[in-house]
């Protein structure tokens, strides 16, 4: 009986979760029930001490951190300007403007990592305008949602932060793979706009050319300056002084969260409701990050109490799947539970369970994170539950159906299998960057 304990934790949790228990509660509340069979009253003298121990951790510091920088930077007004402002730089290409939103989602990740408020943000200000400039509702509706989910996979990414934590590798060393994957979706997803924009003109029209000629007139520089540069330079800030090591991804997050604050105050945005509004969101969003960690620190606690590591380890090793067939296997699990549950609790959940198997395997940590990272993101964009499209829907015009998201969004769902394929087969991309500047 007290082998099948493991499998009835799982079995418990995942059809709790399904009937639509809240999360946290529900790992903290099967993990007790369980704790208690397992370990009789002793498991209240084990438990404080393992969450002591996690809430301590220097790393998670950086969370709250960046959701604020995230939370400031879209409440001072500078995401919308600096769409605007691209869309007019951009707007005598044909395509332009989805250029211009792929450029602005990839800015808005490096400063925020949070995805739910990079899509609605970029589906309010950009949507509407696509489709006014008669741009194709599939082909707007896929940009806006692929590029709103970089925030994913582009650091400074929260999820990152998180796997680092949870797989024991330096925030920095996560930050630093993404670089190169971050920046080939990026690249390939203007690439697909721009073969679009050549091969069907009627899908991604131009710009008008009185509306760029006022721009030219209308102080282009000072605008240029205000909306691309001040937020270029506090991704430079914090990502500058993470790779030159210069500060600690926790310190990294302090500076970002003060220069997000001074951009807010700059553009005369940093009033008391607005810091009353970002404290308030700040915190929620803070709170259950760290009630999911708490559930998830005692879920790992049971099952490794009860011996499930050790079945789960000897199950695999013992059917001789090799690290290949075993990392597609997680990361299918990975791809459909990304579909039902949110990244925080796949990442609290699954990885603790399948890194130190990783482990025992020789598979390069830094590199499984990043995958799960790039899955993760994936995940979030397939139809029919991915919860990018879900966010889209709810600030889409009532002209966008859901089958024009579903079908604008499956060349950005291939774009994103081609550089998971590529970071797969060559894993260099993920780890030359961090091995380079660690000389």
């Amino acid at each position: 009986m007290q082998e099948w304990l493991p499998f009835l934790l799982f079995l418990t949790l995942f059809a709790l979760l399904m009937l639509g228990f809240p999360v946290a509660f529900t790992l903290g509340g099967v993990s007790l029930v369980f704790g208690i069979i397992g370990f009789g009253l002793d498991f209240f003298h084990l438990l404080p001490m393992r969450i002591w121990g996690v809430m301590t951790n220097y790393v998670l510091i950086a969370v709250p951190l960046f959701i604020y920088m995230g939370v400031m930077l879209e409440k001072s007004g500078l995401a919308e300007q600096l769409l605007e402002t691209m869309a007019l730089l951009f707007g005598k290409l044909r395509g332009g403007l989805a250029i211009s939103v792929v450029v602005v989602g990839a800015m808005l990740a490096a400063s925020t990592g949070i995805v739910g408020a990079t899509v609605v943000t970029m589906g309010l200000l950009s949507l509407p305008t696509m489709l006014k400039r008669g741009y194709s509702p599939e082909l707007a509706t896929g940009t806006i949602a692929a590029s709103g989910t970089l925030g994913q996979i582009i650091p400074p990414s929260i999820v990152l932060v998180l796997l680092g934590s949870i797989l024991n590798v330096s925030v920095g060393d996560m930050f630093m793979g993404a670089v190169l994957p971050g920046l080939a979706l990026v690249i390939l997803y203007i690439g697909w706009v721009t073969v679009v924009s050549i091969l069907r003109p009627e899908l991604a029209p131009a710009m008008p050319a009185e509306e760029r000629a006022a721009f030219r007139r209308e102080k282009m520089w000072r605008r240029i300056l205000v909306s691309f540069l001040m937020p270029l330079f506090l991704v430079v800030a914090v990502l500058g002084s993470i790779f030159a090591g210069i500060a600690s991804p926790t310190e990294a997050a302090a500076v970002g969260a003060f220069g997000a604050s001074l951009l807010t105050l700059a553009q005369k945005r940093l009033t008391y409701s607005t810091l009353k509004a970002v404290m308030q969101e700040t915190t929620h969003l803070t709170t259950m990050v760290f009630t999911i960690l708490v559930g998830a620190t005692a879920f790992g606690l049971v099952f490794r109490g009860l011996d499930g590591d050790r079945i789960l380890t000897d199950l695999i090793l013992e059917s001789n799947l090799s690290p290949h067939a075993f990392l597609a296997m997680v990361m299918v699990i990975v791809f459909i539970a990304g579909f039902f549950i949110d990244f925080i609790e796949i990442t609290f959940i699954i990885v603790p369970v399948v890194a130190p198997i990783f482990q025992k395997m020789g598979v390069d940590l830094l590199w499984l994170g990043i995958l799960l990272g790039m899955n993760l993101q994936t995940s979030f964009l397939t139809p029919p539950f991915g919860f990018s499209l879900f966010y889209l829907k709810g600030v889409a015009p009532p002209a966008i159906r859901t089958g024009h998201i579903y079908r604008g969004i499956i060349p950005f769902i291939i774009i994103q299998l081609i550089v998971l394929a590529a970071v797969i087969f060559w894993p260099q991309l993920a780890l030359w960057l961090p091995r380079y500047l660690a000389r």
